[in-house]
């Protein structure tokens, strides 16, 4: 289960761009939080202690206190440049409140996988989260997917997950494939001769460039 992460925020008395910035140039991020009929609480916290929030790596699918209120994070915008947190967004939540949050997949097992371990196969993952509905209380950090026993071929779906009690897929419509053992990639002819190709290319290049140096340096020393 994810760790509850607690977070210090003070009241903003100022919204705005020109507010934000020079919150930011403070040190601060400014965020929201809304939900529950209530009417949204404009805040800003110390970004040191959001970037450390940040790196725990589960922050999106953790409970977050922020102030004494139970919060989920709806949203983090980060600036294009600096990759520096801009902006958060908090969902108030109930203790059991059901909510629906993206949770990491680990896979395990890989030794015992003979399509990796003999065949070299390699494994094609097309959902790194999978989105679940659970219990506030009962958000897990991970979902382990074991590959023992997998073959070349072998596609993962949810429907082969065991996922936490009280957990559900968001998508309940299809039985979506998670990741797909597929054999090894081998180099074709025509991939060889481009190699070649590009490596008789840039022979001839640097030769253009080494004949141009001597001939710089003889002209030089003329």
């Amino acid at each position: 289960m994810s760790d509850t992460i607690t977070l210090a925020a003070e009241t903003r008395d100022r919204v705005g761009k020109g507010a934000s910035r020079a919150l930011r140039r403070d040190g601060r991020v400014p965020a929201v939080i809304y939900g529950q009929n209530k009417e949204p609480t404009s805040i800003h916290l110390e970004e040191k202690a959001l970037m450390k929030a940040l790196m725990t790596g589960h922050f999106m699918n953790s409970v977050i206190m922020v102030s004494g209120e139970r919060t989920l994070p709806k949203d983090v915008t980060f600036h294009p440049v600096t990759d520096r947190p801009v902006h958060v967004d908090f969902l108030r939540i109930g203790e059991h409140t059901e909510v629906t949050v993206a949770v990491p997949v680990v896979f395990a097992d890989e030794d015992e996988c003979p399509g990796i371990k003999r065949g070299n196969g390699v494994l094609n993952v097309t959902r790194h989260e999978i989105e679940l509905i659970v219990d506030a209380a009962d958000i897990p950090s991970e979902i382990t997917i074991s590959l023992k026993g997998r073959e070349i071929g072998d596609s993962i779906h949810i429907s082969d997950v065991t996922l936490p009690k009280g957990a559900k897929p968001a998508i309940d419509d299809r039985d979506f494939a998670i990741a797909t053992i597929v054999p090894p990639t081998v180099p074709t002819a025509q991939d060889e001769a481009l190699e070649a190709e590009v490596a008789e290319t840039q022979a001839a290049e640097a030769a253009a460039e080494a004949e141009a140096t001597d001939a710089g340096d003889d002209a030089k020393e003329g």
